[in-house]
């Protein structure tokens, strides 16, 4: 089964007029001058928003830091089926340990989702492990929207979820990863509300990233790139919907795609620019994923790595994928424009093991950057 094909037989095919998303406007108006793009993302991280995290993770003694990823839990609260969520987040958080997770969207998929977010989140809050989220477009289907969700979740033990007041979205936020010695930022994490559906008939299915998300991440990455001599911190992003791109790179015969591919990236049909931004900018090594349930692969485009994570949630939604629901790991090195990662699924197997840039070499399709 697919995402058309569940949707269709769960009854959620419904109008996009119904089901659309109004964000909150950006207030202000970038110049388009690189100064002043600089000096504005330097007002962010001189913000409290972002400070209030900003030294909360940071590189181990050995250099190293671990993410795991969840993402579509889809957890129904009293059902049977979100036990098998739980089951393999606490497996994969036993056998990993990791020093950070993020839930990139779609956590939960019925009422009431006060108590549907508590046990999506029990897993790590237990273990006193940092988190973040995401939101994805089913998240505020329930009885909660986007900004009640946000501040229900953001006073939990460990958790690290910004926002930024006045920009289109909820979860936009930027967690540095700390130097080991805590002395300044050595790699950067962008997380984005990708939202849920477009309003507009003309374009109906998936929102976008909208241009002040954009233009924010920008102005930031100038003034982080500058704040490091001018040359740009290795860098993540995560969201939730997948950009255009990702079927691009799939589509191409030339492509080194690794891991499962059993549908076509559900992405909305407008392209925003959020890619040709990362590369331009020049720090994000990759951006990673979920909202496709039968996806898991990376596949290298124009420099750039597009992936997705495992899926993670039980039987309340579709999920067919071979050997079952998982997660995906990532492992840093600090001082390194690298990642190694891998996908954890039961019983301690582990897949699809990458080792970023070095598994994608090669010619005409570099990053200066990389």
């Amino acid at each position: 089964m697919n995402r058309k094909a569940f949707l269709q037989t769960s009854g959620l095919l419904l109008p996009m007029s119904f089901l659309g998303f109004t964000g909150a406007k950006a207030t202000g108006k970038a110049t388009g001058a690189e100064a002043d793009a600089t000096a504005t993302g330097e007002l962010y991280l001189d913000s409290d928003s972002y400070k209030a995290h900003a030294g909360k993770l940071r590189f181990n003694a050995d250099g190293k830091f671990k993410i795991v990823q969840f993402t579509d839990i889809h957890w129904v609260p009293g059902n049977s089926a979100s036990e098998e969520a739980a089951e393999r987040m606490n497996e994969v958080l036993d056998a990993e340990k990791p020093d950070f997770v993020i839930y990139t969207g779609d956590i939960i998929f019925a009422k009431p989702a006060a108590e549907a977010y508590k046990r999506a989140f029990e897993p790590v809050i237990s273990r006193h492990l940092p988190f973040a989220v995401t939101l994805g477009n089913h998240d505020d289907e329930q009885d909660m929207t986007r900004l009640q969700i946000y501040e229900y979740i953001k006073d939990m033990p460990g958790n690290l979820t910004g926002t930024v007041e006045g920009l289109t979205g909820v979860t936009n936020f930027i967690l540095p990863i700390k130097s080991s010695d805590g002395s300044k930022e050595a790699f950067i994490l962008y997380m984005f509300d990708s939202l849920a559906y477009s309003m507009k008939e003309e374009t109906k299915g998936y929102d976008w990233i909208k241009p002040d998300q954009i233009d924010w991440y920008t102005r930031c990455s100038r003034a982080l790139t500058a704040k490091n001599g001018g040359k740009p911190l290795p860098a993540l992003s995560f969201f939730h919907i997948p950009v255009p791109e990702y079927n691009q790179a799939a589509s191409d015969e030339n492509t080194l795609l690794i891991g499962v591919r059993k549908e076509k990236a559900c992405a909305p049909v407008v392209n925003s620019g959020l890619f040709s931004a990362m590369l331009e900018a020049g720090d994000v090594m990759a951006t990673f994923v979920g909202h496709d349930h039968v996806n898991d692969y990376v596949a290298k485009w124009k420099g750039i790595l597009l992936g997705y994570g495992r899926f993670t949630g039980g039987k309340t939604v579709y999920h067919d994928v071979p050997d079952g629901n998982g997660a995906r790991v990532f492992e840093l090195t600090e001082g390194k424009r690298a990642f190694k990662s891998w996908i954890r699924l039961k019983d301690d197997q582990v897949i699809s093991t990458i080792h970023y840039p070095a598994d994608f070499a090669k010619g005409g399709d570099t990053n200066p950057f990389v």
